[in-house]
């Protein structure tokens, strides 16, 4: 089975301020690997294009437009012979853009919900931007990056005929433990966002105040410049994803912290959670429904409430303990959330569709 799949993403040639590059990347060169044939439609925004890392990759083919009115007269054909056609989310005019797509392909559609939580809050609201309730039922598909009981929810409040978790991954070619020196007792990767930003003071910059001798790092896009940060943390405004393992490899200890949407709505894990346990770093991640599920706290990955459960970690744990648990998240991690798997599941999703398909043809038929 070797597909001709066409996606439209917020973004794949830069990283800058989002995760969805580095989702859409893993995704895409597995599925390459696979033998699939990938077209990815990016609109050409400023902010992006200052900050490109990527521009042609081998593994797929990039189409930058720079307006809505261009892609009906550059891609209808392509979209109408793609096997597989996949919208993302906040991809700019996505409602629109939602409303041609499943007008014109001829094959299986699906809608790829990198902000799930966030866009049921949205559309909770009647506020989303990218995509409309009542075009989800004409997807084929809704894949949603989280899992657990929403999807049950999207498939009868929402009317998708199938919803299926497709999580994020962890490229473990890119992302793997290097020999480095050893520079922050407790580092965190993620872009500013205001509600995560409560428990980054919580659990990095208090911390930070009571043990002036140990040394803390931040890494992230959009941090407003009146933050009152200690003297003992590093502040990286961006870095790109070719030095993401040298910054996990150089922290005793990584934070994962999720935002409010996604802590509420659980069965949401990060990119950055996977990227860190690829990296053979120990993790400490605030609580959320549904993590027990990706790895088991206390074993493969610690969890933390406050300032004081940070510091015991940071003080007590010792190094063979330490260790340990990031070997166990590694191993977790190699069987249970590469881009291989997750290109594995997205052809399962796709085949489960002809089938349907096909069933109802056969009844149609009797």
């Amino acid at each position: 089975m070797n597909l001709n799949i066409a996606i439209f993403g917020l973004s794949i040639t830069s990283s800058w301020g989002n995760g969805h590059a580095t989702t859409y990347r893993a995704l895409i060169q597995a599925l390459a690997r696979r033998g699939h044939r990938v077209t990815f439609f990016e609109r050409d925004q400023p902010w992006y294009r200052a900050h490109r890392d990527l521009d042609q990759p081998e593994y797929c083919r990039v189409e930058l437009y720079e307006r809505l009115s261009q892609v009906a007269g550059c891609f209808s054909r392509q979209v109408a012979e793609a096997d597989l056609v996949i919208l993302g989310s906040y991809v700019p005019d996505g409602i629109a853009l939602a409303d041609w797509i499943t007008s014109t392909a001829r094959g299986v559609t699906a809608f790829y919900d990198i902000d799930t939580p966030v866009t049921l809050a949205n559309l909770e609201r009647g506020s989303s931007d990218y995509l409309a309730a009542h075009l989800i039922p004409r997807f084929d598909l809704f894949l949603s990056f989280t899992g657990g009981p929403v999807l049950r929810l999207i498939e009868q409040q929402y009317g998708s005929p199938r919803a299926r978790a497709l999580y994020c991954a962890a490229d473990i070619d890119q992302h793997a433990p290097l020999r480095t020196p050893v520079k922050w007792d407790l580092g965190y990767l993620g872009t500013y966002s205001a509600d995560r930003q409560v428990t980054l003071e919580q659990l990095v910059i208090e911390p930070a105040r009571q043990f002036a001798d140990r040394r803390f790092a931040v890494a992230g896009a959009q941090y407003p410049g009146n933050l009152n940060w200690p003297a003992n943390v590093t502040l990286f405004a961006h870095l790109p994803p070719r030095e993401h393992s040298g910054f996990y490899c150089a922290q005793r200890f990584t934070l994962n912290i999720t935002r409010a949407d996604m802590i509420t709505t659980g069965y949401s894990p990060s990119v950055r959670l996977f990227e860190a346990a690829a990296c053979g770093t120990p993790i400490i991640s605030d609580a959320w429904p549904g993590l027990e599920t990706f790895f088991k706290p206390g074993a493969e990955i610690l969890v933390a409430g406050d300032a004081r459960d940070i510091v015991e970690i940071l003080t007590t744990m010792p190094d063979e303990q330490r260790l340990n648990i990031a070997a166990a998240a590694r191993r977790r991690l190699i069987s249970a959330h590469t881009p291989e798997r997750r290109a594995r599941d997205l052809e399962d999703y796709y085949a489960e569709v002809l089938r349907d398909e096909a069933s109802v043809a056969t009844a149609g038929v009797a």
